[in-house]
């Protein structure tokens, strides 16, 4: 029992903490990259700025006013908003009020996100496709410091930062979501500048037209998917912090625990289609990124904390509360314990800062296990789910 719990801590603290500790590692051995083209006149590719919206209206207006404004050539830049199966006369609305400004993918018939953004893809003839969603707010920078890599032959996809705007009366959910983001983030810039990201974000998120390969309509995680069949044939997915995407956190706990348990569920998915990446005599470094930051953050540590949590308490009964093993007991009561009292506290619509980390730490493990059995029982499908989000803020931007 002493063995296998020493083992189930080290892979929870090599997940969230080690790996990012031998990255840094890696990246400060080995000789430091060129820098990244600057952004520059002579380098502006024709490029597709893609809007999935479904049933987005109330959205519309401050997107399409946002993807106008984006300080890159209009000539060389195209906006397709895809209203596939919409109800809430989205097309209707954006060909009224911007007629020829916009290119509009409608149809009364709801297929999924997945099935339209494979639709659209049919008629994109610029050699750069930037996929963003109805309700992000991106810099006004965003396209072109996205663009810039694709100067780089061997950069097949580029991914944009997603950050979380919150207020200081935010709920724990949406301060948590906050911080891990951050996180995240300083992670895809470490996966970068060693060899290149493990999964964009479907927020923001650009590829090279040639190389996207449409995916199975039922694809739960599509933004994972494709950046990563793009990596596995060897090109690398770049990251751009400073074109990012900003999102409200979601409405309420419920929403957010809908969305996290949808996420968990693609995310199984994902591993067993993308199993050919677990072989690292032929991807070498994508494998190593790829089972450090995904799978054992999806697979591996939400298993190991149930377990480490029974082998623990078998070991107080074995040796009583006072041997080290009771030392540590002690620390998991009271960090599960912080963890109950914010979610608690979240469903009262009561906020305590002080417990939002671990209970977001412990609500996204809760959640995997949960998507782990949606898996596994096949409850899932590819057709849009809105959830919902907190209300806009002013100064997004």
């Amino acid at each position: 029992m002493e063995i296998l719990l020493l083992i189930s801590i080290g892979l929870v603290l090599y997940t969230y903490l080690g790996y990012g500790v031998v990255v840094w590692a890696l990246i400060k051995m080995r000789p430091k990259r060129p820098a990244v083209t600057e952004i520059s006149d002579d380098f502006t590719p024709d490029v597709t700025l893609i809007v999935p919206a479904y049933n987005e209206v109330d959205c519309l207006p401050a997107k399409v006013a946002n993807s106008l404004g984006q300080l890159y050539p209009r000539e060389h830049i195209r906006f397709l908003f895809v209203t596939e199966g919409s109800t809430d006369h989205s097309d209707a609305y954006l060909r009224n009020t911007y007629g020829e400004a916009l290119d509009i993918l409608g149809g009364t018939e709801r297929r999924g996100k997945v099935a339209a953004m494979n639709r659209a893809m049919q008629q994109i003839k610029t050699p750069i496709v930037i996929f963003t969603d109805a309700n992000t707010q991106l810099n006004p920078e965003a396209v072109r410091n996205i663009v810039r890599h694709f100067r780089d032959p061997n950069v097949g996809a580029v991914a944009g930062e997603k950050r979380i705007q919150t207020t200081d009366s935010e709920s724990a959910a949406g301060s948590g979501e906050g911080l891990y983001w951050k996180y995240e983030s300083q992670l895809k810039k470490w996966d970068a500048e060693l060899h290149t990201i493990v999964g964009a974000a479907g927020e923001l998120f650009a590829v090279r037209t040639e190389l996207y390969e449409p995916v199975s309509t039922d694809t739960i995680l599509d933004d994972f998917m494709i950046s990563l069949l793009i990596a596995e044939r060897g090109y690398r997915v770049e990251y751009e912090p400073e074109a990012y995407a900003l999102e409200r956190p979601s409405f309420s706990i419920v929403d957010e625990q809908k969305r996290k348990i949808r996420i968990a569920a693609g995310g199984f998915q994902s591993m067993v289609w993308l199993k050919n990446l677990l072989n690292p005599f032929r991807h070498g470094l994508l494998t190593f990124e790829y089972v450090s930051h995904r799978v054992m953050r999806w697979a591996v540590t939400p298993l190991c904390l149930p377990l480490i949590l029974l082998l623990n308490l078998g070991l107080v009964i074995q040796d009583g509360w006072a041997s080290g093993w009771g030392l540590l007991m002690a620390g998991q009561i009271l960090f599960y314990s912080a963890a109950w009292l914010g979610y608690i506290l979240e469903k009262r619509q009561l906020r305590w800062k002080l417990v939002f980390v671990p209970f977001y730490f412990t609500f996204m493990n809760v959640c995997a296990l949960a998507g782990l059995v949606r898996y596994l029982r096949g409850n899932q499908s590819g057709t849009w789910e809105k959830v919902r989000r907190a209300n806009a803020v002013d100064a997004l931007i």
